[in-house]
C-alpha cells in the first residue's frame, strides 16, 4: 500500500500515549504526525493541519474525547481509546471507526487499525494485507498488559503457559502465578 494514514493520539496518561505511539511506529502504513497529553494542542493541531486518524482517549482535563469530537466536526476519522467502556455507544454517535479498551493489546490495535484502512481505502487485497505479516517478527512485544485488580499487570509472554476462558473473567496461568483478569 503507497498510502500512509496521517495518525494523530491524544491521551492525558504518559504511559498510555508511548505504547500507542510505539505501536504506530511498528506498522508500514501509519504515519504519527503529533502525539500529545493535552487535548487543546491536539485540536489546533487537526484545525491547522490535515490528519486522517486520531487515537483519543475519552476522560481527559480540559476536554473529553466525545467534546472533541464535536468540535473536530468529522475532520478526522477516531479510534476511541479509554478503560471506560459506557462510553461506546455514544462514540458511535460521532462514526468512530472502533473502540478500544484498556489495556490494549498490539493485536486488538492492528485489528483496529485495518478497520480504518478499509474505512480509507479500496477493498482490494493489497489494501487488507495482513498487517502483522509485515511487521518482522523481532519488532513484535514479548509481553502484554493485563487490568488485574484496578491495577495493570506486565506478562511477558514466553511465561504464559495457558489461558482459560471463565465466562466473564480470563485465567492466565504461568510459570510462577495464576492471574484472573475480568476480560473476555
Amino acid at each position: 500500500m503507497n498510502q500512509k494514514l496521517r495518525c494523530i493520539i491524544v491521551d492525558d496518561e504518559p504511559l498510555a500515549l508511548e505504547l500507542l505511539s510505539d505501536y504506530v511506529q511498528k506498522l508500514p502504513d501509519l504515519e504519527l504526525v503529533c502525539a500529545t497529553t493535552k487535548v487543546l494542542d491536539a485540536l489546533s493541531f487537526i484545525q491547522q493541519n490535515k490528519a486522517d486518524l486520531v487515537l483519543l482517549d475519552i476522560q481527559m482535563p480540559d476536554l473529553n474525547g466525545i467534546q472533541f469530537l464535536k468540535l473536530t466536526q468529522g475532520k478526522c476519522k477516531a479510534i476511541l481509546t479509554t478503560a471506560y467502556p459506557q462510553y461506546a455507544l455514544e462514540g458511535y454517535e460521532y462514526d468512530v471507526i472502533d473502540y478500544l479498551i484498556k489495556p490494549i493489546g498490539f493485536d486488538r490495535f492492528v485489528k483496529a487499525i485495518q478497520k480504518a484502512q478499509g474505512y480509507f481505502f479500496d477493498k482490494t487485497e493489497e489494501a487488507t494485507t495482513n498487517l502483522i505479516e509485515q511487521i518482522p517478527a523481532q519488532e513484535l512485544p514479548d509481553f502484554i498488559f493485563v487490568k488485574v485488580e484496578h491495577k495493570i499487570k506486565k506478562i511477558n509472554i514466553p511465561d504464559i503457559l495457558y489461558l482459560e476462558g471463565l465466562k466473564d473473567y480470563v485465567s492466565i496461568f504461568t510459570t510462577s502465578e495464576r492471574i484472573l483478569t475480568l476480560q473476555t
